[in-house]
């Protein structure tokens, strides 16, 4: 099947580049450029912005990239839609407090399979009479992203080169060998426990006379990383065409290495590249057509091992492990150990061997030294094929429109692996030297001659949308508009059962009927009734189809008599009212691989036998009951919103208010519903219809454009203030305080600190706390909230909002700039309102973790009354590492995005018979700042690579 679609694939793009030759020699001196930017793209169809009745936003990201260049479609979306929250390709996207459905080009894809240079806009459907259209899939919200197509114009070149720099912006801090070895002797100290490491030991290692017998691991000094890594990029685009022929192309190339440089990890690397190609057809004066298909390669090759991981986890002196061993410290006299180094297959650099312990006989990096790599594979086939047919000589301004996609991907890994030996030195000191009497081995060399399939992951996508559409002015007043649209599409996944979690039994899928019918008089009154007719396989038969209804109205203030005369500042002010109730299945689901969750089960858990042992069955128990009543979740929405252009057209506002319930979320009843004996030996609780969920909120965006003299300048502003509260849950709570119910979504429930204990006689008088281990001074000390006299679970607290959803308040900026040829811009975005806690390893040090630097401020007898960090200890205590106001702290922030300059050339420095027509060039920087009180915290990562920023500079020619 792969090959069918590479061959396709073939035949449309030889097909493509015979008529983008044969069009572009007709259509390049006799055509004007088309614009559509007064069209806004929204659910199946182009609507005109003054006639935009929904909460849509919309950013021209073909304008855009002229001054400001990114890799990705979504590329600093936050810093100019409000409602919106979201990172790069893949990152959590967030519109209202929830997770959207990401459509390209009106299908179901990933972002990271559009580039910024292919796209011509993304449009973000906020509310649900924008979305209802698109059924159930759609009901958290769209990010609808529209490439770019041909126009009516000779044929046109763009090129575009970017090469830049990732600096990382922070690196965790970790104690050395020896301070770590002294601080480890203090924590068995306070424990009771003598001490593991002498004084002689820490005195060389801190010396660093041997790093080898006394070694002091820096996993993130230059021996193991670089200052920087580099991004290349190269776009071509091609476009043009004619009344009967327009095309678009894009020819995408980007590269970039990686930050390590231990063994195989100095040749890790990704090679991405796009070829995108669009072409719309007019076949004759009532029929079109477009075809379009994508091909997308990702080649990664990486090491073996988690370094990251292991720079998290793996101590600086972890029981004397040093990775490598020193040939030159062997025993010269003992000709075993000479032929150990001589017949080994892994001598690193000519000089070591692998290292390794009794109790670590392997690590990460032996793993990136020795163990060989993987090379990781994704290739994707994305195609369209649609058509739309004028049938004016019925009725005028009726159109029927068809179109067909497929999309596959391929993804796996072609890995080499090799089995490796480690050793465990002996060291002695002789005459004064210190030299290996001894290698404890550990497993075996190997040999690998081939490389081998690893992980495997196949998705393909196939969806299908039929629609009949009607728009018509009657008597130049009168604006009609209707449409029947299908929608269907359906995903398949199928992975490797070992790596990637095995093939999904049941496909997504997602069908409904579309029904839209719009009247407007003389764009000045709305009316609007959208809805879809959804279908769910999830549900019983009697209820797998329901009705999505909105309805929607609107008013043109602006153009009342007793307006106008009176607010002359305004230019134009809509405000419109929306009320809807949409059913989704989208949270119909469990955690495990249950489809059918309105079906009982039984199960059989064992076999049981009879007394004098001569027989033995198995018996049943049912594992859940059945609802037949299990229906769709609904989304009832009411909004208000405004548009606004005041003071001659140089401010634009937007807003809107949203109140939303979301009704019928899933519980098992068994709090609340059912009583106790239903779950037991067997369960007899089927899922319910039960809990509610309520968000609300205000969305809003400014922009203000004018000039100064020469200077011409826009600022834009734009956020929400939002709030959430559970207000159904099947829950049982013996103090209210803990009801989940009138608290936020996100809300974060945790103890309530108070400081640490300074003596034991403290400890007595306080209340018992229940977390394990053996309290003593240094340990944290937790409020009594219900005054039992035990601090246990029932002594958690609301404590604040953790922005699952959102925070309270996100807001971005957007300002420009441009003097003469000079465009400067700069993009930032920030939240408050929310709370996070330092819990990550970095700040929880338990058991034998590697310490951090926030234990130089542990307590101590001496240091009781400025500790900041609680006593240390070798036990995996969890007292002192529980979410609480003693680890909590406000996770306000400001991001500066981007900076961007960019300067363009006069057309006419290049002369009237250059083939070159236009050219920019610009430096920018990405991620540059982040201005808050926890700044090291937030740009700290653990356990994983670190942020960065990127510095580039950039050259676009047009030819």
């Amino acid at each position: 099947m792969r090959n069918i679609y590479i061959k396709t694939c073939c035949v449309f793009l030889g097909t493509y580049f015979s008529i983008l030759r044969a069009e572009a020699q007709q259509a390049r001196d006799s055509v004007q450029t088309v614009t559509t930017d007064s069209l806004i793209n929204v659910a199946f169809r182009k609507v005109p912005n003054r006639d935009v009745l929904g909460a849509v936003s919309s950013v021209n990201v073909a304008e855009l990239i002229n001054k400001s260049y990114g890799a990705n479609g979504l590329n600093n979306l936050q810093s100019f839609v409000g409602g919106y929250a979201g990172g790069g390709a893949d990152g959590a996207l967030n519109i209202w407090g929830q997770a959207p459905l990401v459509l390209i080009d009106g299908i179901p894809r990933r972002a990271a399979d559009v580039r910024m240079t292919e796209v011509e806009s993304v449009t973000v459907l906020k509310d649900a009479s924008s979305v209802a259209l698109y059924g159930s899939r759609a009901a958290k919200g769209v990010v609808l992203i529209t490439t770019k197509r041909g126009a009516e114009k000779p044929l046109t070149v763009d090129l575009r080169v970017n090469g830049g720099f990732l600096v990382p912006k922070s690196y965790p801090n970790y104690l050395n060998a020896a301070d770590y070895m002294t601080f480890y002797n203090e924590a068995l100290r306070n424990d009771g426990l003598t001490n593991k490491f002498t004084d002689a030991e820490i005195s060389n290692t801190r010396a660093g006379i041997n790093p080898w017998r006394y070694p002091d691991l820096n996993l993130y000094s230059s021996d193991f990383l670089r200052k920087m890594t580099y991004r290349t990029d190269l776009t071509g685009e091609i476009s043009g065409g004619n009344k009967d022929a327009k095309y678009y192309s894009n020819i995408g190339l980007g590269y970039n290495n990686n930050l390590l440089k231990l063994g195989q990890s100095k040749k890790a690397n990704a090679l991405d590249v796009n070829v995108r190609a669009n072409v719309d057809m007019r076949i004759n004066s009532w029929l079109k057509a477009s075809v379009d298909a994508v091909v997308i390669m990702n080649n990664e090759y990486t090491a073996r091992g988690d370094f990251y991981g292991a720079a998290a986890t793996l101590r600086p002196n972890d029981d004397y492990f040093s990775y490598l061993v020193p040939i030159d410290r062997l025993d010269p006299a003992n000709a075993q150990l000479q032929a150990i180094a001589k017949n080994s297959n892994f001598v690193i650099d000519g000089k070591y061997l692998l290292g390794g312990l009794s109790t670590r006989q392997t690590s990460d990096l032996s793993q990136i030294l020795a163990s060989g790599y993987i090379k990781t594979k994704r290739n994707t086939l994305m195609f369209n094929a649609g058509a739309e047919a004028d049938l004016g000589n019925l009725t005028p301004g009726l159109t029927f429109g068809m179109r067909f996609s497929m999309d596959y991907t391929s993804r796996y890994s072609e890995a080499f692996t090799v089995a490796y030996a480690t050793y465990q030195p002996t060291w002695a000191t002789v005459n004064g030297t210190d030299v290996i009497t001894n290698l404890t081995q550990f497993g075996n060399d190997g040999i690998a001659t081939a490389e081998n399939v690893g992980s495997s992951l196949y998705n393909q996508t196939i969806s299908f949308n039929p629609r009949l559409m009607y728009q018509r002015t009657f008597g130049q007043k009168h604006n009609v508009t209707g449409a029947l649209i299908g929608w269907g599409y359906m995903t398949q996944v199928s992975s490797d059962p070992n790596n990637d979690g095995g093939s999904d039994y049941q496909n997504i899928r997602n069908t409904n009927l579309g029904i839209q019918a719009g009247y407007n008089f003389n764009h000045k009154y709305y009316v609007d009734f959208t809805g879809a007719v959804i279908h769910s396989g999830k549900l019983p038969n009697s209820n797998r189809n329901s009705l999505s209804p909105t309805a929607t109205l609107g008013w043109r203030i602006s153009e009342e008599d007793f307006f106008k005369n009176h607010v002359s500042f305004v230019d134009d002010l809509k405000l419109t009212a929306t009320y809807s109730s949409l059913k989704q299945d989208l949270d119909i689901t469990s955690n495990g691989a249950d489809y059918y969750l309105y079906q009982g089960n039984i199960t059989t858990p064992g076999t049981y036998g009879w007394r004098d042992g001569t027989s033995s069955g198995s018996y049943v128990l049912y594992g859940r009951g059945a609802n037949p009543n299990f229906t769709f979740v609904e989304r009832k929405e009411f909004r208000a919103g405004l548009d606004a252009f005041l003071f001659k057209h140089a401010l634009n506002l937007n807003a809107n208010y949203f109140h939303q319930e979301t009704k019928g979320l899933l519980a098992n009843g068994l709090a609340t519903v059912y009583p106790s004996y239903y779950n037991g030996n067997g369960s007899f609780q089927p899922w319910l219809n039960f809990n509610n969920d309520m968000r609300k909120g205000v969305d809003f965006s400014a922009n203000y454009t004018s000039k100064i003299g020469k200077l011409k300048f826009s600022l834009g502003f734009v956020g929400m203030i939002y709030k959430s509260e559970a207000t159904k849950r099947d829950e049982v709570y013996e103090n209210s305080y803990q009801n989940r119910v009138g608290k936020p979504l996100d809300a974060s429930f945790g103890y309530i600190a108070e400081g640490l204990f300074q003596s034991q006689a403290e400890i007595d008088a306080h209340a018992r706390q229940t977390f394990g281990g053996t309290l003593k001074p240094g340990d944290i000390k937790y409020k009594d909230i219900n005054g039992d006299n035990v601090i246990d679970t029932r002594d958690q607290v609301y404590l604040g909002r953790n922005g699952g959803g959102a925070s309270p308040f996100t807001y971005g900026v957007n300002l420009t700039l441009k003097w003469k040829n000079l465009t400067m811009l700069v993009l930032g975005s920030g939240q408050s309102g929310a709370i996070g806690y330092k819990n990550s390893s970095y700040y929880w040090v338990t058991g034998l973790g590697k310490y951090s630097d926030v234990v130089l401020n542990r307590w101590t007898p001496e240091t009781a009354s400025t500790a900041t960090y609680p006593r240390l200890s070798t036990n995996s205590t969890t007292n002192n590492f529980q979410n609480s106001t003693y680890w909590m702290y406000d996770n306000n922030r400001f991001d500066l995005r981007r900076v961007q300059f960019t300067y363009d050339f006069n057309k006419t420095a290049f002369g009237k018979t250059s083939f070159i027509h236009g050219m920019s060039v610009y430096v920018n920087g990405d991620n540059l700042l982040v201005i808050s009180k926890e700044r090291k915290l937030m740009e700290t990562n653990i356990g994983s690579a670190p942020q960065t920023r990127f510095y580039n500079i950039g050259i676009k020619a047009t030819f």
